[in-house]
């Protein structure tokens, strides 16, 4: 063989090395933004179903609930009043009015029938309320009060302490792009940062 073939084979051996390599090394960054994907939209369903069932246990308590075991145990076995508002108002001298407000509780619905229905929540299993999707850990979860104005108002907080998306940092100054989370330790919201 001559100097000329012998360099044509090493240096085509060696160009289909390379892209062997760049081909693999694409694939696998593809591979990666799927799997970023997928695991992000199912963070993001449990991430709505952990606040549903926050706003339901706000409205039967009167504030959000900071304990997973507690949670759980609600969205499983707890029920929503249904409630009937009425109000009187009183003519009175000079014009002033007095308004009277009745309010009657007239039924009791378990959540599974009224919020966690299969129609709205065809996989729904209490018991992984707390499990991050695609992970062995726990979303954090944090509620408390913040003072607004004169009043001590309740918010909660859940977040994804494990995220797939490794540019999902707390460090990051773009909010929607810190790890995916609902409600705020700071603000009375019950939005998330994928909204």
């Amino acid at each position: 063989m001559n100097a000329t073939r012998i360099l044509t084979l090493v240096f085509g051996a060696v160009a289909i090395g390379l892209a062997y390599f760049l081909f693999s090394d694409i694939k696998a960054d593809i591979d990666l933004q799927k799997k970023i994907k997928v695991t992000e939209k199912a963070v993001i369903e449990r991430l709505k179903t952990i606040r549903e069932a926050e706003i339901a246990y706000q409205s039967v308590y009167g504030d959000y609930c900071g304990n997973w075991d507690t949670l759980k145990a609600f969205a499983d076995t707890g029920s929503v009043f249904i409630i009937q508002k009425t109000e009187h108002i009183e003519q009175l001298a000079y014009g002033a009015e007095k308004v009277t407000i009745e309010i009657d509780t007239l039924d009791q619905i378990a959540l599974r029938d009224t919020i966690f229905t299969a129609a709205k929540f065809p996989n729904f299993d209490p018991t992984k309320l707390n499990r991050i999707p695609g992970s062995s850990k726990d979303f954090s979860i944090w509620a408390g009060h913040v003072k607004k104005g004169n009043n001590d108002v309740a918010v909660f907080e859940v977040k994804d302490i494990d995220p797939v998306d490794p540019t999902r940092k707390e460090s990051n100054q773009i909010y929607s792009r810190k790890p995916l989370r609902i409600g705020s330790r700071t603000d009375v919201t019950t939005a998330g940062n994928f909204e």
